[in-house]
């Protein structure tokens, strides 16, 4: 797509703006600031408001926020980016999935650990305090355990849907058990664990498991290192336009490369943690990993070929 064809759509957003250099100042139509604040760079395919901080790695974005649908199916048409403008984008890939959705009982055996504890929650609330698990943490995941049957011996953290049922859980071996997760027979990829929670107006991060979710904040776990493209979240990822930070674990190098390619595809901003140096972001406490969030490396088609040669990821 040419520097002129991109002018010109974001000039039909955007209106017209004024010229420094190699940078178009455009009037923010996030903090309305009542000077041209906005920066867009065609050539680097960057912007940023000088005045609120809206920030980007990708003008598709702006596009995607404040184009119309007819500026939207402009910009694929020309840019190497997959078309979010079609209707069966969405329709043909998980449409069916959600009208479906398989929803679930917790195990008959399952113990809050959110209100009052007996004697039997000692050893599993030790095992999430040994993990950096707080009081607060437990409340907002509603945590629990089963002491017996199936999930005997396990954490169970559940999944909720948007109308606040549940729709998936994970249980973890407290016990050194030989096999650390046990989840229910249901594929991963049909549902977006704790959808209900999730704020896509704020920085998501992805990462692998439900304890690393946890110390993320605002985070999903992909529930492994892998997330097809034909998955729901992957698909909402996309819909949204909400800057994403991959933090895998440092033994899942190569696959954050396989996502980070696949994501750049659909214009989706994203940012890569380096977690080496710990086991995964379980690991960290909050505060380290809010420095690594802080210092996330932007990335692109260009920046991953660049940190790829130079070793850095």
């Amino acid at each position: 797509m040419s520097d002129s064809n991109k002018e010109q759509i974001l000039i039909e957003i955007l209106n017209t703006p004024l010229r420094s250099g190699g940078e178009l100042l455009f009037y923010c139509p996030k903090c309305k600031h009542h000077k041209p604040k906005l920066s867009c760079n065609l050539r680097k395919n960057v912007f940023k408001c000088w005045v609120c901080n809206f920030t980007g790695t990708n003008l598709t974005r702006l596009v995607k926020r404040y184009g119309s649908h007819k500026h939207k199916q402009e910009w694929s048409r020309y840019d190497d980016k997959i078309d979010l403008s079609s209707t069966s984008f969405a329709d043909t890939l998980f449409g069916e999935q959600e009208a479906n959705e398989t929803l679930l009982n917790l195990p008959k055996e399952f113990i809050s650990l959110t209100g009052k504890h007996n004697p039997l929650s000692n050893i599993p609330l030790r095992y999430l305090h040994e993990r950096g698990i707080s009081k607060q943490d437990i409340l907002k995941w509603k945590i629990g355990y089963c002491p017996d049957g199936e999930y005997g011996g396990r954490i169970i953290v559940p999944s909720f849907n948007l109308d606040g049922k549940i729709n998936y859980f994970i249980g973890r071996s407290y016990r050194d058990d030989w096999m650390k997760y046990k989840n229910p027979p249901l594929h991963k990829n049909s549902i977006i664990f704790n959808e209900l929670y999730v704020d896509w107006d704020s920085d998501l991060v992805l990462t692998e498991g439900v304890f690393d979710a946890i110390v993320a904040g605002n985070a999903i776990p992909l529930l492994g290192s892998t997330l097809p493209e034909t998955s729901r979240l992957f698909q909402e990822v996309a819909k949204h336009d909400t800057p994403i930070y991959i933090a895998l674990d440092p033994d899942a190098e190569k696959k954050a490369k396989y996502l980070i390619r696949d994501m750049l595809q659909y214009g989706i901003e994203l940012y890569k943690i380096d977690v080496r140096g710990f086991q995964d972001v379980g690991s960290m406490t909050k505060q380290e990993f809010v420095e690594r969030k802080n210092s996330a490396l932007p990335m692109n088609a260009e920046s991953l070929f660049k940190y790829q040669l130079q070793g850095i990821i």
